[in-house]
């Protein structure tokens, strides 16, 4: 594998946070993973654009990925360059510009519209037989398959993927009096344990995470109070919204109330890891890193859904990413969609969950012996996220080139009003006003 080592083994913390993302009914990337070469008779380098890479913890698995790829496809080489998720976007656009694009990028599915409509990311259905993309979606989680849909065609494969889940310490419940068999299901329970915990032991109560590096769990708590952050037809900004405005009041008043710290992101994932904070809502990409943390520091992880606003239902958005194709190159497009069948078969997803972190999005493998069923048995921390599969909502993605502004200015105004004393409403209404001006 020919790949760029330049990883930033530093602040892996805030690189998961700006991530925190076949053939047929009985094993439809069982062909690819053992080596089908359908339209590809010469020797090809892909260029492949990975933000995995660039994580230190991911990279093991991702090269296992790639490597296993290789192996079973001898005429298709990966030439695989870690790019921070920050950067990405970027970085395909300049070298689009520059004449040198990738063939593949793994991008994060915000930036679905922007990839589809500036970087020329190829529709599956123009590139695959009908038949045959029929057979390899057989097996795909239907609301997972819908992330990277747009306009009624597939052009982002979903990769890697996860959910918000309640991260608990289970030594702090015990201390606070509370049961860990019984986590809290609804915000206002959230609040009360929060401030149980923080006057029982005097750690920090709770944390909800997602206010900065990128809007996804924002836009899941939106969506959880029967809000939306964009209307369905993708014209109309409604962020600022009564339901959104609620949200928002909920987050401060956990802050006001001292049931939730007042640390950053980055400081909460460190300090839940030295089990300093009984609750932390945050990307399930986190478990690996946690479990390790609550073994060394002899305290018990477990985990729950994300809670609910009332008896409403909880809309759970994805973080994560989907795999484009870029290429203009028919032969490169074929070996690419090759690598995109290997990367999202039932071997591809065993790899990506049990060696990197995230969702199998082939929810059948599960219960398979020959994939992930140990894996899920050793590991019953995955099983809430697990579950959240089947209320899924997408990450919407703005319309338009302004959609990473539109983006920053919901992080920056929830930041902004859940940080003190402020009017939450006057906020978030400004907010949906500045957002919509830049729709296109």
């Amino acid at each position: 594998m020919a790949y760029k080592k330049r990883l930033a083994a530093a602040l892996v913390s805030l690189a998961l946070i700006a991530t925190a993302c076949g053939n047929g009914a009985t094993g439809s990337g069982t062909d690819a993973a053992n080596g089908g070469n359908a339209g590809v008779n010469e020797q090809i380098t892909l260029k492949f654009y990975s933000y995995n890479l660039a994580i230190a913890s991911q990279v093991p698995g991702t090269e296992k990925l790639i490597s296993e790829f290789e192996a079973a496809h001898p005429n298709i080489k990966i030439d695989a360059i870690p790019v921070s998720s920050t950067d990405i976007n970027a970085k395909v656009q300049a070298d689009i510009v520059a004449g040198s694009a990738p063939d593949v990028a793994q991008l994060t599915f915000d930036g679905l519209d922007f990839a589809v409509n500036n970087f020329n990311a190829k529709p599956l259905e123009d590139i695959v037989a009908a038949d045959e993309l029929k057979s390899n979606f057989e097996g795909f989680s239907p609301n997972g398959l819908k992330l990277g849909q747009l306009n009624g065609k597939t052009f982002g494969l979903p990769f890697t993927f996860s959910t918000p889940v309640l991260f608990y310490n289970a030594k702090l419940f015990e201390e606070a009096g509370l049961d860990p068999a019984a986590p809290p299901t609804t915000w206002t329970q959230v609040k009360e344990y929060g401030l149980n915990i923080a006057e029982k032991t005097g750690m920090t109560g709770a944390h909800v995470g997602g206010a900065t590096g990128g809007d996804w769990i924002i836009q899941a708590l939106i969506g959880s109070n029967g809000g939306q952050a964009l209307s369905d037809d993708r014209k109309t900004i409604k962020f600022g919204e009564p339901e959104a405005v609620e949200m928002v009041q909920m987050w401060q008043d956990l802050i006001k109330s001292g049931a939730n710290g007042k640390l950053n992101d980055g400081e909460a994932i460190e300090a839940f890891s030295q089990g300093k904070i009984g609750m932390l809502l945050f990307t399930s990409a986190l478990q690996s890193s946690f479990v390790a943390a609550s073994q060394a520091g002899g305290w018990e992880l477990k985990t729950a859904k994300m809670p609910a606003f009332g008896d409403k239902p909880t809309t759970p958005v994805n973080s994560g990413s989907a795999l484009f194709i870029l290429s203009d190159d028919k032969a490169k497009q074929q070996a690419a969609w090759e690598f995109l069948k290997f990367a999202t078969s039932e071997r591809g997803y065993t790899i990506i969950t049990s060696e990197i972190g995230y969702l199998p999005l082939r929810p059948a493998i599960i219960d398979d012996p020959n994939y992930l069923k140990d894996w899920v048995e050793a590991n019953p921390l995955v099983k809430p996220n697990l579950e959240q599969l089947d209320s899924l909502k997408p990450w919407v993605s703005y319309p338009g080139p302004n959609w990473k502004q539109i983006e920053t200015i919901l992080n920056d105004s929830v930041s902004k009003a859940i940080a003190g004393d402020v009017d939450v409403a006057a906020i978030m209404q400004d907010a949906q006003k500045r957002a919509q001006a830049l729709i296109q």
